[in-house]
């Protein structure tokens, strides 16, 4: 049984966490886009009616499959500004969770630039409107909106006076002319040809005016979430800098389907790496209690290898070797062999985030299951075979201050580095940090046949291991495999500021039952109720490249995400 079906069709589909960039998305298909096309307006779109969970000034990870040709990961995550040394954070315990000090160079708008010249068709003028539309006219002010801004006022009337300006408005719908004004500003940078004038519009955000006021911003002293002030070191010679990257992804075959994911610069390998350590374990039916058991047990050795291993420019192989640690009871945090351990009391009481500042961290879901928010993310196939999934994050309203006059604020992704230099994680100047941001895509024989991700910080690849179990051994449908109910681990550090981290946890959808949720507790592991739909935010495209059918399916919890297509 599910909540929809999962759609079928042949002409494109898309499927996103908000209905209005979805219809953004489908509405380019519709009018001879292309899935890039579509995709780019629909990130544009999200940037404006989701701005508690993304923005322009924050990141992107992307995985894109041109029919005909190989895979590829689209980066856009930028590096950490030249100023951002273990000398300048001296006196801290870890890279604050709020405030210019955790900015990384803004990713996320020169990468939609970018992707749309080298591998779109349509002019930015149309691409751009859908967006300028929203952010003048209006979007809806969900409820999840609302609340982001009602825990961060304070916060804003005392310390961010921009934000407050442009964020502390009534009723139902909401605007940002100032946002619109600087769509307008690239929009109208002019150029001979459609490719000069997207150029143009790059250097107007990253060399002239916009990036000129973003490094303005930042060095301006204001409160961050150790309680004090401090200015940023992002500078504009760091936003310039910036480049988008086109990698190779990683790979593993699992059950017949090839699994692409982003490089240990993201945490996409933890997918792969669970996935080689279930392949060679009984019980992969996450929905019976011993199935979860044994997802649960694996997520907590993948991420242990995350901490111990990942980082930009550093090497790791998934392989199914620690699938023999899984036991039958649960263990605690999982010490990788030979890698890096997190300076954590991992025999010590869970740690709660109770103290955590209000505008910090990535507003995912809590320890105790609470939902917070979480990012975005949107996938597109169009009718040529083309799929493109992309997880745009960062920026979030309550990350940083707001730009004053341009709508929008920097991101916060250096919160996810260590400041201890023996992490392969550490916080280095030019490197990236390591992000949570990690779409997936699936290829059969060579050819993309899925596109899928989640919000969810360190929830990402958990959902999608469940996803992918469901649909790849149970054989559920698409939109069965995206409402059965969920759960993940929380024994393990935290990738955001102030990296909670709870011994033996497991945050679950109540649906599950009592068979399984007792059945979790009695193998010692320590069950959150999180209710019955609370976790998750998937969706998916699909497409079968024997009779070119398209796919598509979205999550229906809190009634946002939604997926169309013909």
């Amino acid at each position: 049984m599910t909540t929809r079906p999962t759609l079928r069709g042949s002409f494109g589909m898309s499927a996103s966490t908000h209905w209005l960039a979805t219809a953004t998305v489908q509405s380019v298909l519709e009018r001879g886009g292309t899935a890039v096309d579509a995709a780019v307006a629909g990130g544009f779109v999200l940037q404006v009616v989701e701005p508690h969970l993304n923005g322009p000034g924050g990141d992107l990870v992307a995985m894109f499959a041109p029919r005909g040709s190989d895979p590829r990961v689209i980066c856009g995550q930028g590096a950490a500004p030249a100023g951002a040394t273990r000398e300048r954070f001296a006196d801290f315990d870890s890279v604050p969770g709020a405030g210019a000090l955790a900015a990384a160079a803004p990713g996320a708008t020169t990468t939609w630039l970018w992707l749309l010249a080298e591998h779109g068709t349509w002019e930015l003028a149309d691409v751009l409107d859908y967006a300028i539309h929203y952010a003048e006219t209006g979007f809806p002010a969900l409820a999840r909106l609302r609340g982001t801004i009602a825990a961060v006022e304070s916060l804003f009337r005392e310390h961010w006076p921009a934000s407050a300006a442009l964020w502390l408005q009534e009723g139902d719908t909401f605007t940002n002319p100032d946002w619109a004004r600087t769509l307008r500003l690239l929009r109208d940078a002019g150029g001979d040809t459609r490719e000069a004038r997207i150029e143009a519009a790059r250097r107007v955000w990253q060399e002239g005016e916009v990036a000129e006021a973003m490094a303005a911003a930042a060095a301006v002293p204001h409160r961050h979430s150790d309680g004090r002030d401090h200015a940023g070191v992002l500078t504009a010679a760091d936003i310039a800098a910036f480049r988008p990257a086109l990698e190779e992804p990683m790979t593993l075959d699992f059950r017949g389907t090839t699994v692409a994911k982003p490089g240990t610069w993201s945490q996409g390998p933890v997918l792969l790496h669970a996935l080689a350590m279930l392949d060679r374990l009984p019980h992969l039916d996450p929905s019976t209690a011993e199935g979860a058991h044994t997802v649960v047990e694996v997520l907590k050795l993948a991420l242990a290898d995350r901490e111990g291993f990942y980082g930009d420019g550093r090497g790791f192989t998934p392989s199914g070797d620690r699938a023999a640690l899984v036991g039958e009871r649960s263990a605690g945090y999982r010490v990788s062999e030979g890698g890096y351990v997190p300076p954590l009391e991992l025999d010590g009481p869970p740690q709660d985030g109770s103290t955590t500042f209000a505008g910090s961290g990535e507003p995912t879901v809590a320890r105790d299951g609470a939902t917070r928010g979480d990012t975005c993310h949107l996938d597109v196939v169009d009718r040529w075979g083309t799929m493109v999934s992309a997880t745009p994050s960062g920026g979030w309203l309550q990350s940083s201050p707001t730009v004053p006059g341009y709508g929008f604020c920097l991101g916060t992704r250096l919160q996810m580095t260590w400041l201890d230099p023996a992490s392969p994680a550490a916080l280095t100047p030019g490197l990236r940090p390591r992000t949570t941001l990690s779409p997936t895509l699936l290829l059969r024989d060579g050819e993309a046949v899925g596109a899928l991700g989640t919000p969810g910080g360190d929830q990402q690849d958990q959902w999608q291991l469940l996803y992918l179990l469901r649909t790849l051994v149970l054989g559920m449908s698409p939109q069965e495999a995206i409402d059965a109910p969920a759960l993940h681990t929380t024994a393990m550090p935290g990738s955001f500021w102030p990296r909670t981290w709870t011994p033996h946890g497991v945050v679950a959808e109540r649906r599950l039952g009592p068979a399984v949720l007792d059945g979790l507790r009695a193998r010692g592991h320590e069950v959150v109720d999180a209710g019955p739909w609370s976790l998750g935010r998937l969706s998916v495209v699909t497409r079968d490249p024997r009779t070119g059918e398209l796919g598509a399916a979205a999550n229906p919890r809190g009634a946002q995400g939604y997926a169309a297509g013909r």
